[in-house]
């Protein structure tokens, strides 16, 4: 098959001229060979006779034919309307790099043609040269230039103007992108793709000129700006870099600068931008700054459901006050708040959804502007249905018990943002993907639909450790499931890997080593009974200490049938109620101790053979408003008050307390002055006496334990800038006797200093977190009269205070990430008359914390420690100190 003479093609071109100017030839050839002259009319219709598709590499040649949607016997006219619809759909498809139509014979009024086609290469790979390896599937995902994707030039233009503008957005302003494409031999019609990226350096700002300015400063406009700074050696926190959409927010925050101070009329009359080099750019404003204004008569229309004075307390703003443009927006409506103090608020949390509220300047007097405050009040707003989805684990029961949205409600903006916090709070989602969608709002019913849209968190964690200490290897086994469901245990289906949904938690550890064991269970139910919200929680605890020795050779001895335990049973309840406010909980708790002592002193306690029981009623009352990410809290606060007793059993005992009290002085002041190592025979028979029965009166006085322990802490977290938060921490803590002859008990003391960490403790002792310092080291010595050692015996008062600023690096479900920096001080005291709050051990330092589900918090700190220990011997700062943290509270 040939092309016709160029004399018999001309012809044809003139006739078919249009569709040339398209691209979308349609060419006609004999089909004998040679060119020839064929009579051809000019729109004359044919019969299509056939139709073959040439050029197909990867495509099937039926299936192009049938999207042509020609047909073989129908008729066409040549030129005609369906060609060149066949044509322009094919080239729409961006599939093909060439496409002709040929007629290849006629046959009386039958015509055959022929569809050329050239495909479009293929992407086989993509290499991407001048960023970060990391970066690389980043800009693929991005670009979508997924393998096998057709390669056009609409393709490589786009993606090379998404690449520079990406770069130009972070601050390279003079990003180049180049991108080629070859032949890849390794498959038909396939090419490979490279991608040369050059961002140059990082556009700085060099300096931002202001003119027009009068009743502002300079200083003060760049203040405003409060996304571009000017470059500077010491700024750190703001970059100097030049973002266009940064610089373009920025410049209504000027305009927003003069509104806030009166400059109701201030605008911008140009920005310009001068590029000095190919690293820096200046900056220059023109302003114009108007007249100052004033707050005028402001009249409320339209409201009958608040009266005047009530919208005017909201509102805030009083006659003659200085134009606040900014702040009357705000008291209007704050988007920056979800639950502000504004008048859209008190509408919407009293049922008017519907409400609109607009401010309206009714007329400007001199430098006074009046105002009316317009308000549709709407009708009154109730929910129909409420829905959550997302909960792949957590039954719907769980949830729907959390919420203070219920069908048939008024609705109340103020319920939603409090449901988010406390769908937050269980932890089982994603706090920072927790979104409430209204549905179906009908304005002239006063209906409306919400539905909670959930994403699912691990609920689970598993502690596994390993490693060396206290003499040999030590081994933790944990397991803590905060969204147990107890009445599945015995449905084998619901095993994935345990049974889970109902909220209730389930947790079960084990440590052990040469020379300790620890066994806890711990089981809590949030809603006993299911229909209010009373907590229940049990544990049960056993741990182990063995006696060691350490030999000549330094290794330890370890005697199993000499050692002390402790075994523990608590319940308790726990109630949240609705006064003074529905953030606070009361609860009850009662628990039982018993510490058995067999042949075993380590300094802890004045005797080593016999018991100790403790029997103890514990109230708390507790806010907690903190949230709504329990991970990392960004506002609201914690306060927790909690008094723990025992009966006061010597009131009713008619043991003389006084005199055991005076021959534990007098035997404990022989001993001192014997010495640990008497070399007259008499006197190490005295001493091995008056020993065995200090400990006999240690052991009567400590048999029942009588105390009581106050114990304070609050939190706060108070928003900064962005998602900088402060946490402010105050702590205090009170251990108390009822009988001063009997004194205060060995057991339940505060330790302080150190990482916090309580994991292993024998005594009920509460371990104090102080960073810069070591493990306990700032808590009170004695020296113990029978070993003669100075051994740590925990205070019996406490107080403690933190400022810790915090910033989420990541809050994604698999992992939250957060660096904080920290300033802590605190000191343990003996007793009361020793107490001085303001005697405080000093520290700083840096942080960072990992929560992930699976494995709970992660953490290191370097603190450094501003004042000496309370270690014998010390001296100087305590200096650096590293912390790891493992699974501590939030």
């Amino acid at each position: 098959m040939e092309k016709l003479a160029n004399n018999s093609i001309k012809g044809i071109k003139n006739c078919i001229k249009p569709y040339l100017k398209l691209l979308l030839p349609l060419l006609f050839f004999s089909g004998q060979g040679i060119a020839q002259e064929i009579p051809f009319e000019n729109g004359k219709q044919y019969i299509l006779g056939g139709l073959t598709v040439t050029g197909l590499q990867s495509y099937n040649e039926q299936t192009v034919k049938t999207y042509t949607g020609l047909r073989v016997g129908q008729p066409i006219t040549i030129p005609g309307d369906e060609i060149s619809e066949v044509i322009k759909k094919l080239w729409g498809l961006e599939l093909f790099s060439n496409v002709e139509m040929y007629y290849t014979k006629i046959e009386d009024d039958k015509i055959f043609l022929e569809l050329n086609i050239t495909e479009r290469p293929t992407l086989a790979n993509v290499t991407v040269y001048g960023v970060k390896k990391r970066k690389v599937e980043d800009i693929i995902n991005d670009t979508d230039l997924k393998k096998g994707k057709k390669i056009t030039e609409s393709l490589i233009a786009n993606t090379k103007n998404f690449l520079q503008n990406k770069y130009k957005k972070q601050g390279y302003l003079n990003a180049k992108v180049n991108i080629a494409t070859s032949p890849d031999t390794s498959a038909t019609n396939t090419e490979n793709m490279v991608i040369n990226v050059n961002k140059g350096d990082k556009v700085k700002i060099r300096s931002i000129a202001f003119e027009g300015n009068e009743m502002l400063s300079n200083k003060r406009l760049r203040k405003a700006l409060k996304n571009t700074k000017k470059k500077k050696f010491y700024r750190f926190w703001k970059k100097s870099k030049y973002i266009q959409d940064d610089y373009e927010e920025d410049l209504s925050n000027l305009v927003d600068a003069y509104a806030e101070r009166g400059y109701r009329d201030a605008r911008i009359l140009s920005d310009t931008f001068i590029k000095v080099d190919e690293k820096n750019i200046d900056l220059k404003i023109k302003l114009e700054e108007g007249d100052k204004y004033y707050f005028g008569d402001i009249d409320f229309v339209g409201n009958t459901v608040y009266t005047d004075r009530q919208l005017s307390q909201v509102l805030g703003i009083r006659k003659g006050e200085t134009y606040n443009g900014v702040l009357l927006k705000e008291r209007i409506a704050d988007d920056s708040k979800p639950d502000a103090n504004d008048l859209t608020n008190l509408y919407q949390n009293n049922g008017y959804l519907f409400s609109s509220i607009n401010p309206v300047e009714v007329s400007a007097v001199n430098d006074t502007i009046n105002f009316e405050i317009r308000i549709i009040e709407g009708k009154e707003t109730f929910l129909n249905h409420v829905t959550v989805t997302g909960n792949d684990k957590t039954n719907d029961h769980v949830i729907f018990r959390e919420l203070r949205t219920r069908p048939g409600q008024k609705y109340s903006k103020d319920d939603l943002v409090r449901s988010i916090r406390e769908l937050g709070q269980l932890g089982f989602f994603d706090a920072e993907n927790i979104k409430p969608d209204i549905q179906n709002p009908k304005p002239n019913e006063g209906t409306v639909d919400v539905n909670y849209s959930l994403v699912e968190a691990g609920s689970s964690q598993i502690e596994l450790q390993g490693g060396f200490g206290g003499g040999g290897f030590i081994g933790t086994l944990g397991l803590s499931f905060s969204n147990f469901s107890l009445k599945n245990i015995f449905n084998g289906e619901a095993y994935k890997p345990v049974p889970m949904g109902d909220g209730q938690t389930f947790a079960l550890r084990l440590q052990a080593s040469r020379t300790f064991r620890v066994y806890s269970l711990n089981f809590a139910e949030p809603w006993l009974g299911g229909k209010k919200p009373v907590r229940f929680n049990l544990s049960l605890s056993r741990t182990q200490q063995f006696a060691t020795n350490y030999t000549s050779r330094g290794r330890i001895d370890v005697n199993k049938d000499r050692g002390f335990s402790i075994t523990g049973v608590s319940a308790g309840l726990a109630k949240r109620v609705t006064w003074p406010d529905d953030f606070f909980t009361v609860s009850h708790s009662v628990s039982y101790q018993l510490y058995d002592f067999n042949d075993f002193n380590n300094g802890l306690f004045n005797f080593g053979n016999g018991s100790s029981n403790s029997l103890s009623y514990t109230f708390g009352i507790s806010r907690s408003s903190q949230g709504p990410n329990r991970i990392f809290p960004m506002s609201g606060s914690n306060f927790e008050l909690t008094a723990k007793f025992t009966p006061p059993y010597s009131l009713f005992s008619s043991k003389d307390y006084k005199q055991l009290k005076n021959d534990i002085r007098t035997t404990t002041e022989r001993l001192l002055e014997i010495g640990q190592n008497p070399s007259d025979i008499e006197e190490q028979l005295e001493f091995a006496q008056l020993s065995d029965n200090l400990e006999s009166m240690e052991e009567e006085r400590f048999k029942l334990l009588e105390f009581y322990k106050i114990k304070f802490k609050g939190d706060w977290y108070t928003p900064i800038v962005d998602k900088l938060v402060l946490r402010t921490n105050a702590e205090f803590g009170f251990l108390g006797a009822y009988n001063h002859d009997i004194g205060d008990v060995p057991f339940e003391r505060f330790f302080v200093g150190g990482d916090g960490l309580g994991n292993f403790t024998l005594d009920g002792r509460d371990v104090i977190q102080l960073r810069g310092y070591e493990n306990s080291s700032l808590t009170p010595y004695s020296t113990n009269p029978i070993t003669g050692n100075a051994e740590r015996d925990g205070g019996t008062i406490y107080n403690k205070f933190s400022l810790e600023l915090r910033y989420p690096l990541t809050l994604k479900p698999s992992a939250s990430i957060y660096a904080l920096s920290f300033l802590e001080a605190g000191n343990a005291f003996n007793n009361f008359s020793e107490f001085n709050p303001f005697e405080l051990k000093r520290s700083a330092g840096v942080g960072l914390r990992i929560f992930m589900p699976a494995f709970g918090l992660l953490g290191i700190d370097f603190g450094y420690g501003f004042d000496t220990d309370a270690q014998p011997n010390s001296t100087g700062p305590s200096g650096w100190q590293t912390h790891f943290i493992i699974g501590q509270q939030f």
